[in-house]
Parts: structure tokens; sequence; C-alpha cells
């Protein structure tokens, strides 16, 4: 059978379960409707620019703090980036609250102090919750989810579901932390083809990764800030997991051992991190290379409209990847390897790229939501 692909618009087609050619659920005919909450932060915004001409999705609710509510959107937020569209502008400011804010799919850019309580109120009446914030990613049966890499732990939410009493589709389905994405895109296709055991990660993390207005510059320019609060143990704990599986009853991590440095860095977007890893048995850079080069990402996550055909690329130049030349790559969703080379402690090390706002953020989150689609979840609602 052959496939068909999604990424055409919101017209039917066929979505097939990876590794199978049985095809499961059809993609919408019309838009479906969504809200994000937390909409006037940067997060916030780059979901609103993002969702501007989704082929899948329409946004027609945004929700953010109570001094903001009642006010227009156009009015409160302190626009950043490209123009705001102006029927989103024109929208009331709702409270973040599920018996006010009607879609079915909920995008979160909540901070962590908000988010957990407010987040769970929406999964509990029934919605679909797409969240950027810490607070249920280590869940053992929360998927902390990369379409690319683990489209498997989709599996758990039945069991969470039915361990929260949440009716319907209600679920929440995480993002990782931005830096973690950047570093464990190149290390899923190099874990399934050798089995990595231990690795050493360094970041480089673009200011726009503390939100608006971000990092004082007095504090950031000239100059680098080797400390980012959680961000470490974050990367240490989510690494393993979203290299994991699902066994029917829980997310089991990955067996591999994680040490992080996360670095705040004077660059607007684009987190760099720097990996050194160890494998179960010595790995060639060139049969490292042949299998990044190779890499699609799972089958579900082929064809809809945020995927790319190539979602890594490894550049041969040796002072690439470059946030200010590279970070826009796949319309920000991609991810750049360079300097692949021999690790003269371990087996291999390389350099990583891509949008932390995008790709770690907004646009990851809405990845994922068509990939619920896709698979018939929201069906259930």
């Amino acid at each position: 059978m052959q496939r068909k692909h999604l990424n055409a618009g919101p017209v039917a087609g066929v979505f097939y379960c990876p590794g199978t050619e049985d095809p499961i659920s059809f993609i919408p005919r019309n838009r479906i409707q969504v809200a994000v909450l937390g909409a006037t932060g940067a997060v916030g915004q780059t979901f609103v620019r993002l969702l501007a001409d989704h082929p899948w999705f329409e946004l027609n609710e945004v929700a953010a703090s109570e001094r903001s509510v009642g006010r227009l959107y156009g009015d409160v937020a302190q626009w950043i980036e490209g123009e705001l569209p102006p029927h989103v502008a024109a929208l009331p400011v709702l409270p973040c609250d599920p018996s006010i804010v009607s879609a079915p799919i909920i995008f979160s850019a909540l901070d962590a102090a908000a988010a957990g309580e407010i987040e769970a109120r929406f999964a509990r009446a029934g919605r679909l919750v797409f969240s950027n914030a810490k607070n249920s990613r280590m869940e053992p049966d929360v998927p902390l989810l990369i379409p690319e890499i683990n489209a498997g732990q989709l599996a758990a939410l039945p069991t969470q579901r039915k361990r929260m009493g949440w009716p319907g589709a209600g679920a929440i389905i995480t993002n990782a932390n931005c830096a973690t994405t950047a570093a464990v895109i190149p290390l899923a296709p190099l874990h399934a083809a050798f089995g990595i055991e231990q690795v050493f990660v360094a970041t480089m993390q673009a200011v726009s990764g503390a939100g608006y207005p971000g990092v004082p510059s007095l504090d950031i320019l000239g100059n680098v800030i080797p400390y980012i609060g959680e961000e470490e143990e974050k990367i240490e704990r989510e690494l393993p997991k979203m290299l994991g599986r699902w066994n029917g009853s829980t997310i089991v991590p990955a067996m591999i051992g994680v040490s992080a440095h996360a670095n705040r860095v004077p660059v607007e977007h684009g987190h760099t991190v720097c990996l050194s890893i160890k494998f179960r048995e010595p790995v060639a850079v060139a049969a490292a290379r042949d299998v990044l080069d190779a890499w699609r990402g799972d089958a579900a996550s082929r064809g809809l409209p945020s995927s790319l055909d190539q979602p890594l690329v490894v550049t041969d130049m040796p002072n690439r990847p470059q946030p200010r030349r590279d970070v826009g790559f796949g319309r920000g969703m991609g991810v750049t390897v360079g300097r692949l080379r021999a690790d003269p402690l371990w087996d291999l090390r390389l350099v990583a790229l891509t949008h932390n706002v995008v790709r770690g953020a907004a646009g990851g989150s809405i990845f994922n939501a068509e990939l619920l689609v896709a698979s018939g979840e929201l069906g259930a609602a």
C-alpha cells in the first residue's frame, strides 16, 4: 500500500502506525479550534505566529494572567517578532479557565509556577493539553514527546487518564526542555543504532530561552553566565526518559548516564550543545555519520504539517553550526549537527544546534498536537 502524505493541508488523508502499513485515522477536513495559555509571553507569541496560517489548527482563543484579562490581545502583548496577525490582535484575552476557554486543544506557554494546577484543570475538563512547563514531564505516564523519536510513548495516555480520572481525550503531553531537545535529536538515532552508555553535555543557550524580557543586557552583553537554574538537572533527567520505552504500565528511561553543564550566552535565538558520547562498543566516526545522514525519524512523524523530509542535517564545515547562520534551518524545526569527530576519552563528539523557541518550545508542541490529531486521539473528546 502506498503511503499518502498529509502535508497538503486540511483534507482527508491517512496516518500510518509506526512499522506498519495499516491506516488508523484520518486527518481533519476542517480546522480544529485551539487556544494558547500564557499567550502574551515570548513562547506564547511564538505559538500565535506559528498558528496564524496553520492548515489544521485555528487559533480563536488566547488566555493570560488576570492583569491582561478583558483587554484586547493587541493592546497587552508587547509583540517581539514579525507582524501580529490582525484577527488575533482583536481577540479578547480570556482567563485561564476551562469553563471559559472552549477549545479541545490547549497549547500552554505558562510558567511552571502557574502551569501545574491550571493545566490539570484543563485536562480534567477533557482537553488535550500540550505543555511547555516542567511540572508533568517526569510523570511515568506523561509522554515527553518528540514525534520523530518516541511516538510510542503515546501509548501511556490511557494509563494517565485512568490514574488522574480525566474524561474523554483529557491528557497532558509535554515538550522537553529546549536544550534537551537540541541534544536528544542527534542522540536518538545513534542510541538506536549503537547503544549509548554515557553522554557529556555542555550547552550554550540563547537569551530568548529566558523568556521576555529575558536576561538584563548589562548581565549578558559581552558575557557568559555559567548557570541557568535547574537546567542541568532537567537535561540529566529528561534525556533518559525521552530515549526510553513504554512497557505497558510506565515509561522506562534508557540506562544512560548524563552529565550536563548549562551556560547562557549573548545569542538571540538558538541553543548550541556540545556532546561527547560513550557507546557500548567502539563506534567509528564514519559509521555514526552514515546513521545520522540516513535518519528520517519515526514513520508516524512524517508528512505532518510541521515535519521535515530531513529533520537533521550534518555539515562538514569546520566552523558550523552557528546560530546566526543555521538557526532557521527547516523553519526553525530542524537540527544542524557539525564537528563530528572521534573523542579521545570516549567514542564520539559533535555539536548540535536548533531553534530553542520554535523546535524547543512552541513549534515542538504544535508538532506534538499534529501527531495526536493524526493518531485519532482527538476523537475521544
